[in-house]
């Protein structure tokens, strides 16, 4: 079926009501003067023969005038949708116009009417947050495209000098394969990572039953011998808490939650890793000592490839390094696990609260939406 323009359809309603309604009138007009003279008994019989003469010429000429009210109702509708549509229309031509490469530009509409101001509004708002999505992601690709890129030159150096070096030995070549496994690893974790972030990114498809506090147990344990070897100690407290959830995706969190305490930390430092419900929430939390972090670097800390105080240029392998599991010399992160964090609790609508503590270190604390358990 064709669709009809809304500008046609408010004139034909205009017109359409105003016929209606005119014959509404006419009818409760007529229909009194029908009365006398169907009951009137007085004059000759010519006098009434006239009379109903005079109804039906008076009923005529009622109708041809109700039909040309009706067009010239239609026309006045015509023009008056015309110009309650124009700010639409000025909508419409706006939006085609604004692109991925220009979603700074902003409708800015003023119109007469609230609803189509509001509607402005609205769509500017959109504009704002699509914007803002671009550029995150614009930022994401070209950090990742660097992160990729960094190792691949180390490793391509590494080649080359040894290859140049005339004197090299056995115990040479053996070094520098095992540089070229460590930074392979490195790609491999970066890879991994960027993974977990985007499929987190991407919502959850099948939701069950999570038991965050079996999660975290097993995830701390997991971690006690690299707390064990940064002489971090860690102490977690875990009651009950069960939300429903993706379990990789709520594993994923726990876990890249520790391992930033645990790798932003100072010696001899501590963790505490707690689960628990309150009457709304099942929360999990985990509060690390470590270097003071300013509260206007919070929200940065949970982008992508960000990190406090890290310079993020030309990180390699230091030498005698053989911590393949992530060492604050080295590799250090690649300041996507706190992203990975905020992801995650996004995709589950989960409500993420993080602040410094005054002592230095951190505090994050995430609450799963109890009405998602049942």
């Amino acid at each position: 079926m064709r669709t009809r323009r809304l500008r046609t359809r408010l004139a034909l309603f205009y017109g359409g009501v105003f016929l209606a309604a005119g014959a509404v009138l006419l009818a409760i007009a007529f229909l009194p003067a029908v009365r006398i003279s169907k009951t009137s008994q007085v004059g000759s019989a010519h006098a009434n023969v006239h009379a109903a003469s005079n109804l039906h010429q008076v009923l005529g000429y009622s109708g041809i005038a109700l039909a040309g009210a009706a067009v010239l109702a239609a026309a006045l509708g015509w023009l008056a949708a015309d110009r309650a549509l124009r700010p639409l229309r000025a909508i419409t031509r706006s939006a085609r116009a604004i692109s991925a490469s220009n979603l700074h530009e902003r409708l800015s509409l003023n119109g007469s009417y609230a609803e189509f101001t509001e509607l402005g509004e609205t769509l500017d708002d959109l504009y704002g947050r699509l914007e803002a999505s671009f550029e995150s992601q614009r930022r994401f690709v070209a950090n990742a495209s660097h992160e990729l890129r960094t190792p691949l030159a180390a490793e391509r150096t590494l080649l080359q000098v040894t290859l140049a070096d005339p004197d090299a030995t056995a115990g040479t070549l053996r070094s520098a394969c095992e540089q070229l496994l460590i930074l392979g690893d490195q790609q491999e974790r970066l890879i991994d990572a960027l993974l977990t972030l985007a499929t987190s990114q991407q919502g959850i498809d099948r939701w069950e039953l999570v038991d965050i506090a079996a999660i975290t147990a097993s995830v701390v344990a997991a971690r006690a011998e690299e707390a064990a070897r940064r002489g971090i100690s860690v102490d977690a407290v875990l009651a009950p808490a069960v939300a429903r959830g993706d379990p990789r995706l709520v594993e994923s969190m726990v876990a890249n939650l520790l391992d930033n305490a645990l790798r932003h930390n100072v010696p001899g430092g501590s963790a505490e890793v707690g689960t628990g419900m309150t009457a709304r929430q099942a929360t999990v939390s985990v509060v690390n000592t470590g270097p003071v972090i300013p509260a206007a670097e919070i929200d940065r800390l949970f982008q992508p490839f960000q990190q406090l105080g890290a310079d993020r240029v030309g990180r390699g392998v230091h030498d005698g390094c053989d911590d393949r599991e992530g060492c604050d010399g080295c590799d250090g992160g690649y300041g996507l696990g706190l992203a990975i964090v905020r992801a995650i609790a996004g995709a589950h609508g989960a409500a993420l609260a993080a602040r410094p503590r005054p002592g230095g270190g951190l505090t994050v604390e995430i609450g799963f939406d109890r009405r998602m358990a049942s």
